[in-house]
């Protein structure tokens, strides 16, 4: 049978979801800083992830994303910018890592910026909008939906933020939220859903064809 998720006006009548604050979320801009990051994250073996790019207005414009990139753990954020050079080498091995599980959703489109921008395969890929898919649900799921259907509980996510300027030096504190939380709420919902790692559909060194 068919399964059908909230929609926007249940959605909206739903109490709101509590993700990280700025205290917990950390933008390393040293190499020391990176490195122990990078650990971190390698260490919880599974975390959820998003990137934010620049959003392009202008017709033919060719996305020059990602310009940044998220992990979470269950209990802080980690924000990786990729102009910052110091920190590029730590990326990359968290990226390609096999062993280290990346959950969101709608990763398929950041895999193909990923490799246009860095020249790496994504690998240890979990795109939540797959596992909802082969529990039945045919529409994609999406961040909010998918939190009003697992937690009963309202994702918020503001269209200024969404399209504000994500290559800046400096990410205002509104940006940090919005990106952290992206990421933390893609694991959480990973966690409840409390699936066996050999049932989720990972996706690994594959080239990245283009978009159609």
């Amino acid at each position: 049978m068919k399964k059908v998720a909230p929609n926007k006006t249940e959605i909206a009548l739903l109490p709101p979801f509590a993700g990280l604050t700025l205290k917990h979320i950390h933008l390393p801009t040293s190499r020391e800083a990176f490195a122990a990051a990078c650990a971190e994250i390698k260490a919880a073996g599974v975390v959820g992830f998003d990137t934010e790019s620049k959003p392009t207005f202008v017709t033919g414009e060719v996305c020059a994303g990602p310009h940044l990139v998220q992990f979470a753990l269950r209990d802080q954020a980690f924000l990786f910018q990729p102009h910052r050079k110091e920190g590029l080498p730590f990326l990359l091995e968290l990226l390609q890592s096999e062993h280290l599980i990346k959950a969101g959703f709608g990763l398929k489109s950041d895999r193909r910026h990923i490799h246009a921008r860095f020249g790496v395969h994504f690998n240890a890929v979990v795109d939540l909008n797959a596992v909802f898919h082969g529990q039945g649900y045919h529409k994609e799921m999406g961040v909010r939906a998918a939190v009003a259907q697992v937690f009963g509980q309202r994702f918020v996510k503001s269209k200024k933020v969404t399209t504000s300027d994500w290559s800046q030096r400096e990410l205002s504190p509104a940006q940090q939220l919005y990106a952290a939380n992206d990421a933390y709420a893609a694991l959480k919902v990973l966690e409840a859903l409390d699936l066996p790692r050999e049932s989720l559909p990972i996706m690994g060194a594959q080239p990245c064809k283009a978009e159609a």
